[in-house]
């Protein structure tokens, strides 16, 4: 079985060739295959592959049933150039261009390792409790017009995502953006040993998973500092100056000889948050990058961008990027789906929309908060009401009831009108709201999207946040579909 490149694909933009590939993994070619090829990205979804892609077919756990061996003939079929395998897959022809290795989530690492050791790409690495993704967007639309850019996609930040994003890497990228998360002590060392990165940037440290760390917040900034682990000597670490824990991150910084700047409002801060003026339609930011001064205006609306915005520049200045060309970038740049984006839905009055706000891939007491003052910020139209619609938030521990009901207070603080809500957990909310704020509480997400998509009106602005495992992705799907739902008599009435 041969397979044919796309002649747009340019051979300059290859990443991994048949020689390259075996030589890193140790794997051993199908006899029965002469054919050569040259990669131009890797996958491990038959769903999403691309033409001139290897096809890495990973197992999954012991409770779980999926074996990409069982997709490798369909991304053959769809245009991949080789597949990764651990075992002979069925249904490929006897000259299927394969790869066979002992393990390829290991061959994956591999592939990744020898992308790292063979670029001289400057290498900036996130973390945090909260904030990551939108951090790593900033730093790679900031550094895109600088040079030759490479950024980890949507939020592959486990031990899958970031070995894949390494080893897609170009060998003649300039600078490389990675996102590293963790649930449990013990997880971001092995992917910082893997990135190495030059510059690290902790964002916060926030209550996040608080049901694996019999230690608390401060059981999470070590956990947090494990990023320093696969840092050299003299690599530049970008933290949090005001955060509660920032002693155990400067201290971990200090033992592993990582030299420290740090962000903050505070004057002693090496990057200063100078003036933060946040409005409905962005966030207009003064600050002192290390000495140089500049004004700026994101799109995206909250202090907690703004200071996040602050410890990129940070790191592009300690990259030897341009901070001006980075604001130019950055002040383009849209929320990021599922963290923020606004929307506009039409239901009969054009001028007069629902806007949603869909902040549903995740959330924490902390991020909680600061979506609730975003909301605050953004008017009505008319008729409208501010609305909240809350999933589960997950992985707080024992005091995962209270933190739910104490979301009450900011919810009036922030004039919110409406709080739906969904989940075992959110139901300690449901009850803490006075009965005017109250809308309905389900047990599931999908039960609750079938109650808001009924209740919104023209000019409502509706925000839906949640932790990922409480699946509120299903209400902004939902409600993306409402136009078409809207029936013309129903279209008539509403502009009346």
């Amino acid at each position: 079985m041969t397979q044919t490149q796309d002649v747009a694909l340019a051979p300059s933009d290859v990443i991994w060739t048949t020689k390259e590939a075996t030589t890193m993994t140790g794997g051993q070619l199908n006899d029965s295959s002469n054919a050569e090829w040259m990669a131009w990205g890797i996958s491990i979804d038959s769903r999403t592959i691309q033409k001139g892609d290897i096809f890495v077919a990973l197992k999954g756990d012991v409770a779980s049933d999926m074996n990409g061996h069982d997709y490798v003939r369909d991304a053959l079929e769809k245009g991949a150039v080789a597949a990764i395998v651990s075992e002979s897959p069925k249904g490929c022809a006897s000259d299927a261009p394969l790869l066979m290795v002992q393990d390829t989530l290991v061959a994956l690492q591999d592939l990744g390792q020898g992308a790292r050791y063979r670029t001289a790409a400057k290498i900036i690495a996130v973390t945090g409790s909260v904030g990551k993704t939108g951090t790593k967007e900033m730093l790679a639309a900031a550094l895109t017009p600088q040079g030759k850019t490479h950024a980890a996609q949507k939020s592959f930040n486990n031990h899958i995502g970031v070995p894949l994003t390494l080893a897609t890497m170009h060998a003649g990228s300039d600078y490389g953006v990675f996102e590293i998360g963790m649930n449990h002590a013990g997880e971001i060392t092995p992917l910082s040993e893997q990135v190495k990165p030059d510059i690290a940037i902790i964002t916060t440290v926030a209550p996040v998973h608080l049901e694996h760390f019999e230690d608390g917040i401060q059981g999470i900034a070590k956990a947090k500092a494990e990023i320093f682990a696969g840092m050299g000597v003299g690599s530049h670490a970008v933290v949090n100056h005001d955060i509660e824990t920032f002693p155990i991150l400067k201290a971990q910084a200090d033992l592993d000889n990582i030299t420290l700047v740090t962000f903050g409002k505070s004057d002693t801060s090496d990057s200063i948050l100078l003036e933060c003026l946040v409005a409905a339609n962005g966030t207009r930011v003064k600050a002192s990058i290390m000495g140089e001064e500049i004004s700026y205006m994101l799109q995206w609306s909250g202090e907690h961008i703004a200071m996040n915005s602050i410890g990129v520049l940070t790191a592009i200045k300690l990259a030897g990027a341009d901070i001006k060309k980075a604001v130019t970038a950055m002040s383009r740049l849209e929320a990021p789906v599922g963290r923020g984006r606004r929307e506009y839905i039409d239901l009969g009055e054009s001028a007069n929309p629902v806007t949603l706000i869909d902040d549903s891939y995740n959330a924490s007491p902390t991020s909680m908060k600061a979506a609730f003052k975003v909301l605050a910020l953004i008017d009505p139209g008319r008729g409208g009401r501010r609305i909240a619609v809350l999933g589960d938030m997950l992985e707080l521990g024992g005091d995962a009831p209270r933190k739910h009901a104490d979301m009450a207070l900011p919810i009036r603080t922030a004039n919110i009108d409406l709080v739906y809500t969904c989940g075992s957990l959110m139901k300690n909310l449901h009850k803490a709201l006075p009965n005017d704020n109250k809308g309905a509480h389900c047990e599931n997400s999908t039960e609750l999207s079938e109650i808001v998509t009924d209740v919104l009106v023209p000019g409502d602005v509706v925000m839906v946040k949640g932790s990922l495992g409480s699946k509120m992705n299903v209400v902004v799907e939902a409600l993306r579909a409402l136009p078409t739902k809207v029936k013309p008599k129903q279209k008539e009435q509403n502009a009346l």
